[in-house]
């Protein structure tokens, strides 16, 4: 939950010394909010932990606008990138180039240029035909380029099937079995243009236990060895990806300290006698921005379904949370104003023409009533970015609280806007 989320005297929700009814009226709803100070405390957790020359690394995919590039400047955090929208967001905000890096598992031609002309730090390669065209295109472009490799360890991490990225069946990377990861090396060792620096892992999302992240880390290192001895090549740099979860059940996540001294150990033991240990990075995304955001809507009707099930529904839904949908992801609720009467079970739907659009089942709230405003809490992440127009809804403002104040970081759409970019259609009627 957002450290700036309480009630004041009259028992009303305030985020960041704000009145949440406040904002609803200033800003319509539904309403994404971010709670900068949640922001900047999370960022200093990370970097209080992870002690220099290490590194981290924004995972901007979890959230990303360009008000949110000098936090992290400030917090001597840098961004990772998966598309050619988020490098060109980061660069639009003055994010320097060399504290970027780019990956994902495909990336056009187009991007691939705009991160050759723009001096990105180094990129991330996914697959053999990436390499190829790293190489061509540095080459075209008369540079090199430095290259970490995707490696798959895997590693479950006991999360959702659809949020794990690091098992053997992924679409990410080169698995360590089979030699696919080490053919690999062999090959970006022969490309003139690329410069091989290091590997990268990214095992899943919202992980909850520190034992996936340590054999992650134990896997890359017996492979590091493994390469050394064989093309003795010894990595500079060892990213271990992100994904570290938020409780939102009970369970308690592992804190950055506790990984940061993990990694180090684990890394400074796996490096041979006579090399320098790696550099290691890691990727927080969810651990930053997911407590310090979250959703305000306005309830619109209180049903009956024919099974009993008390449904509250509000403006907003699956356009702007598409997670329970997609993910099965939980959250927790809470009414804006504190009321009366005795606490029920209920179903917060959304307005989406879909029977899935549910944003949080078995809520126990007390009773609400059309125009009545809630909270969706911990939405920072993975809301905003993953937000769509489906039934032409408008996507809601993001707007940002810090100590009494508000700021719009990202304008919502207008619902004129939303066909602004139709076009008629080119016979008669």
């Amino acid at each position: 939950m957002a450290d700036t989320l309480i009630r004041d005297n009259e028992g009303v929700l305030t985020l960041g010394g704000v009145s949440l009814p406040r904002l609803a009226a200033r800003y319509g709803t539904p309403l994404y909010l971010m709670d900068v100070a949640t922001i900047r405390a999370r960022l200093n957790a990370w970097t209080a932990a992870v002690p220099a020359p290490n590194e981290v690394y924004f995972a901007g995919k979890a959230f990303l606008c360009r008000a949110l590039i000098p936090l992290l400047q400030s917090a001597g955090v840098g961004l990772d990138v998966v598309s050619g929208g988020e490098l060109l967001t980061a660069l639009a905000a003055g994010m320097p180039p060399s504290r970027i890096t780019f990956h994902g598992n495909l990336k056009t031609i187009a991007e691939m240029r705009i991160a050759l002309a723009a001096g990105v730090g180094r990129v991330v390669a996914d697959s053999d035909e990436e390499l190829v065209r790293w190489d061509r295109l540095a080459a075209e472009a008369g540079r090199s380029v430095e290259v970490w490799l995707r490696l798959t360890p895997g590693v479950d991490p006991h999360t959702h099937r659809y949020i794990t990225t690091g098992h053997v069946k992924s679409k990410f990377g080169w698995p360590l079995e089979g030699g696919a990861a080490e053919a690999a090396v062999g090959r970006a060792l022969r490309l003139p243009h690329v410069r091989l620096t290091g590997y990268h892992a990214h095992i899943g999302s919202q992980i909850l236990e520190s034992r996936p992240y340590e054999e992650t880390a134990e896997h890359m290192m017996a492979f590091a060895r493994a390469m050394h001895t064989r093309y003795q090549f010894w990595p500079r740099y060892l990213d271990l990806g992100g994904g570290l979860g938020i409780s939102d059940s009970g369970e308690e996540a592992p804190t950055p300290q506790e990984l940061a001294d993990a990694f180090s150990g684990i890394v400074t033991r796996g490096t041979p006698p006579g090399e320098r240990v790696p550099i290691w990075a890691v990727e927080p995304g969810r651990s930053v921005v997911a407590q310090a955001g979250v959703t305000l809507y306005r309830v619109g009707v209180v049903k009956r379904a024919g099974d009993g099930t008390m449904y509250v529904v509000v403006d907003g839904g699956m356009g702007d949370n598409i997670r329970p949908a997609l993910y099965e992801a939980r959250y927790r609720a809470l009414p804006v104003h504190m009321a009366s009467g005795a606490p029920a079970p209920v179903t917060i739907a959304g307005r989406y023409c879909e029977s899935g659009d549910l944003l949080v089942e078995d809520a126990v709230l007390p009773p609400l009533e059309p125009d009545d405003l809630l909270v969706v809490l911990d939405t920072g992440a993975y809301g905003y970015v993953m937000a769509s127009q489906y039934n032409r809804v408008p996507v809601p403002a993001v707007v940002a609280v810090e100590d009494g104040t508000s700021s719009v970081w990202v304008e919502g759409l207008r619902w004129d806007e939303v066909h602004a970019r139709d076009r008629a259609a080119p016979w008669p009627s």
